[in-house]
């Protein structure tokens, strides 16, 4: 747990930093415009065949429009123009003859996370370029392979076959016949394009030169110089090598003289014609050979050598980027913190889970006691239905067995109260003393209760044997009624309940 909670100061720490740079992006809004209207600036000037620092603008504005979408491309939106600045600082750069630099501004761009397909195409296309002049023709190869599909899934299809011919070309320099004739073939296949066409007769050309088929080389090259109305310059040095292997100094001298006038020739392709005007052509004089063999050795220590030194680097560069080993250990750190996170969720789940399964048990078993308590007081109430049921039943009966009896009310001591009150309460429950403690009622209203229970409801009958009179019986009876929380029509009701233990009443 220590280990975790470093790990935990550590990436919080790293966290607050990033999200530090992102408050600071949204803070510099200003510079992030600017930098974007330099990389449209560029852009505008490439689309119409210029370059942004040479034909127009500042090289620095744009060095600067670079590191600037450098420093926040990562956290904001800007990933798409960031590696168009990314493609124009290294096009600039490679023009300046800086091909290390070139390839960290090209390296950056596909490191920067857009999905434009088109710039990385041509980002990926200038790599190979460095890689073919560093003379690392397999990853010159590689990395036109990937740019070919970039452009296949931008759908430029033009472009994706320049650079199917570019692989093609690669693999005809490393004589590699079959791997080259198998591209070339499907590029004459598929694609009609006049200049994709001649591209892919150069191509041809430097594969038959480069596996001695000398007559073949100088027809393909002959194609692609005349039949599209194209002047290539290296075409002009493939014709020119070929004339001389085959020893047909003139054509070879004609070719390399072209070659030597041409603006767009390589150092390299001038190096090597030169090596056949010195040696062959006849018509020199001394200070003349002398002369050009002096611009041989001028190219090959001022431009070739420079050159080679920073193309090296260039090269080590992209290989150093091609095998980097990503720094995993922010990962391992966070794949553990989850897992510490997720097993104490994992152990807070289970425990609360038994939690409410112990509870959901007790819940169950409340319920299923509550169900027997249930059940036990249904059948106790049950019980007591029809324990009182068989009360009132048998207080009626005791009741009917009074009042019929021939020797009435003599029966039931109606003339001593001592007796009578003895009598009832055994007969009913302790109703006499019930409606004296209770109720407080009167000897007459216990007698009048009595009379009621036993079932005589005549006026008459209750004045004669209460010795009340007739006129007031009813009132004297609705009183007591009223004692007892009812009126006379429910009094004997009343009276059964009390006898039976239905109605209880403490004194308050």
């Amino acid at each position: 747990m220590y280990l975790c909670s470093r790990i935990m100061r550590k990436y919080l720490r790293t966290y607050f930093v990033f999200l530090g740079c992102l408050l600071l992006s949204s803070c510099a809004p200003r510079s992030i415009r600017e930098a974007q209207d330099v990389v449209a600036q560029a852009d505008s000037l490439w689309q119409a065949g210029q370059m942004y620092g040479i034909d127009a603008g500042d090289s620095t504005t744009l060095a600067q429009a670079y590191e600037t979408l450098k420093e926040h491309s990562v956290f904001s939106r800007q990933q798409s123009e960031y590696a168009h600045a990314c493609y124009h600082y290294g096009r600039l750069l490679r023009e300046k003859g800086d091909p290390a630099e070139a390839m960290q501004a090209f390296i950056d761009a596909t490191h920067s996370g857009t999905k434009d397909y088109h710039i990385l195409g041509r980002v990926y296309s200038n790599m190979g370029d460095l890689c073919h002049l560093a003379g690392e023709f397999q990853l010159s190869y590689d990395m036109f392979e990937r740019s070919a599909d970039m452009f296949l899934q931008n759908g430029d299809t033009i472009s994706y076959y320049y650079l199917l011919n570019d692989m093609a070309f690669e693999l005809a320099i490393c004589a590699d016949k079959d791997g080259a004739l198998s591209l070339i073939k499907r590029i004459e296949n598929e694609c009609w394009d006049q200049g994709v066409q001649a591209k892919v007769n150069e191509t041809k050309a430097e594969l038959y030169l480069q596996i001695h088929q000398y007559d073949s080389a100088i027809y393909c090259a002959t194609i692609s110089m005349q039949s599209y109305g194209i002047t290539m310059p290296t075409c002009a040095i493939i014709k020119a090598q070929s004339f001389y292997k085959l020893s047909e100094i003139d054509s070879a001298l004609w070719y390399a003289n072209i070659l030597l006038t041409h603006p767009d020739a390589n150092y390299q392709d001038r190096f090597n014609a030169l090596y056949i005007i010195t040696h062959f052509d006849s018509t020199l004089c001394a200070r003349e050979i002398a002369e050009l063999s002096s611009q041989r050795e001028d190219i090959r220590y001022y431009e070739y050598e420079p050159d080679k030194e920073k193309l090296t680097r260039a090269v080590q560069l992209l290989q150093q980027d091609l095998n980097r080993k990503p720094d995993l250990r922010w990962l391992y750190a966070i794949v553990a913190t989850i897992l510490v996170i997720g097993i104490v969720l994992l152990i807070y789940i289970h425990r609360k889970r038994r939690q409410h399964q112990l509870l959901s048990q007790q819940i169950d078993d409340m319920r299923a006691k509550n169900k027997d308590i249930k059940q036990q007081h249904e059948q106790i109430v049950h019980e007591h239905t029809e324990y009182t049921k068989n009360l009132l039943s048998q207080t009626e009966q005791n009741c009917t067995i009074l009042i019929h009896s021939g020797d009435f009310p003599k029966n039931i001591h109606w003339k001593e109260t001592e007796a009578l009150f003895e009598l009832i309460n055994d007969r009913f429950g302790m109703l006499a003393t019930k409606l004296q403690t209770s109720y407080h009622l009167s000897e007459r209203e216990i007698r009048l209760c009595i009379l009621v229970l036993l079932g005589i409801s005549n006026s008459e009958q209750l004045a004669e044997m209460l010795h009340y009179g007739i006129s007031g019986i009813r009132n004297f009876k609705n009183r007591t009624a009223k004692k007892l929380g009812t009126n006379s029509i429910e009094l004997r009701e009343i009276l059964l309940n009390i006898a039976v233990g239905e109605i209880q009443k403490t004194d308050k």
